[in-house]
């Protein structure tokens, strides 16, 4: 069992950006909005699931990013004082991990409006309504920001430890 006492700070970023990350898909990914307010109104009247959805509703690219940042925070703190772990690449790993989640969800933001078919994006678009980014997404990618900072933390960590065990 690690010593959860040992782990740094940089670990705990990222497992904190794993968790923040994971709650995150749980609140609003993306909402429905309009300028002209008789359709904001008609949006309002509208069942809730129909104008906002949470990562798991919204695809792909919205729920696979957490669920790798939350992975790769788990294994920075349970096996990131691993001297085996730590020798065999766990930093790195966690750097790609992150980096891959952080461009995932970019992708996502840029495929927003894909998770309609193209008939209803057609319907949506000609009355007004636009495909936003809501809060959820908006905290997924500082999450995703703050596990790319950490994993660079740790990388440099481990190869200043490399070097230091080299002379």
């Amino acid at each position: 069992m690690p010593d959860f006492r040992q782990v740094p700070w940089w670990q705990w970023l990222g497992f904190g950006a794993g968790i923040v990350a994971f709650g995150a898909m749980f609140l609003p990914w993306t909402e429905l909005t309009a300028a002209d307010p008789e359709v904001a109104e008609a949006l309002r009247e509208l069942p809730a699931g129909d104008v906002v959805r949470s990562a798991w509703n919204s695809g792909f690219f919205a729920w696979a990013a957490p669920v790798l940042l939350l992975l790769a925070g788990i294994a920075a703190v349970v096996f990131g004082q691993s001297r085996a772990a730590r020798v065999n690449g766990l930093p790195h790993l966690w750097l790609i991990v992150a980096v891959l989640s952080l461009l995932l969800l970019v992708l996502g933001w840029w495929l927003i409006d894909w998770q309609f078919a193209e008939d209803q994006r057609g319907v949506l678009a000609a009355g007004g309504v636009s495909i936003e980014p809501a809060i959820g997404r908006f905290l997924g990618l500082a999450a995703a920001a703050a596990s790319v900072a950490g994993s660079v933390f740790d990388v440099r960590a481990a190869r200043a430890q490399y070097r230091a065990k080299r002379r």
